[in-house]
């Protein structure tokens, strides 16, 4: 079963440096009817001006990955941490008790666009954390990359919840099956482009959640695709 998550129907907010578009409830938009998928509960695709971003606020207990599709976002935070991040980039940061930061586009020119997404942690009260890492476009290249994984299995991200993160770039009609385990979920969101998932077309913003599926069959559309898929239990 698969049930679509149109681009167009997510949440906007748009201020003169911030165009964000909401995959489930978050901020001011607030819609009951999409609240989260699993234990998987914000997918923010933002669009940041230059020479702007988000001043210093607070996180807590919650796993929050970021993934650059363009541009450069610099983040600073309680924890003494200061990063560039750059596309192919993933940023992983454990809130847990709490923790201050702020994302800042450093490049007057160029806008940074970026999914931010939300994770709820197997447990409350963690110690906060922050790791970062490249993973290059040619190995996602028509592969199913782990990016992020409870175990840190396959040189990914390690993440505080049995949720697993993979992250591809295919080519026009290349093809490529999953199989999630029984009693587990699948989302696949679509950074750039558009693909076929179970002869479904699912295009750039859309999100798909899949359920009680045994096999998966993914194919790269007419201009190719990049996406994120997510394992859920």
């Amino acid at each position: 079963m698969l049930t679509m998550r149109a681009s167009k129907d997510r949440g906007h907010f748009k201020n003169e440096w911030l165009d964000s578009y909401h995959s489930f409830s978050f901020g001011e938009y607030y819609d009951p009817k999409h609240m989260n998928y699993r234990d998987l509960r914000v997918i923010n695709q933002d669009v940041i001006a230059g020479a702007s971003g988000f001043p210093t606020h607070g996180h807590r207990d919650m796993e929050i990955i970021t993934y650059v599709l363009r541009g450069t976002l610099e983040h600073k935070d309680s924890l003494g941490n200061k990063a560039q991040i750059k596309p192919g980039e993933i940023q992983v940061m454990t809130a847990g008790t709490g923790v201050m930061h702020s994302e800042y586009n450093p490049d007057a020119k160029v806008a940074a666009e970026i999914l931010q997404i939300w994770v709820v942690p197997s447990q409350r009260g963690l110690a906060p954390g922050y790791k970062q890492k490249m993973f290059s476009n040619e190995d996602k290249r028509n592969n199913l990359l782990l990016i992020a994984s409870p175990d840190g299995d396959r040189g990914s991200m390690k993440i505080n919840q049995d949720v697993r993160l993979y992250a591809g770039v295919f080519d026009k009609d290349f093809q490529k099956r999953y199989e999630p385990k029984e009693g587990r979920g699948t989302w696949i969101q679509v950074a750039k482009g558009s693909l076929i998932v179970n002869k479904q077309t699912i295009a750039a913003g859309d999100g798909v959640a899949i359920e009680k599926e045994n096999l998966i069959r993914i194919e790269g559309g007419p201009q190719g695709a990049e996406f994120i898929l997510f394992d859920l239990k």
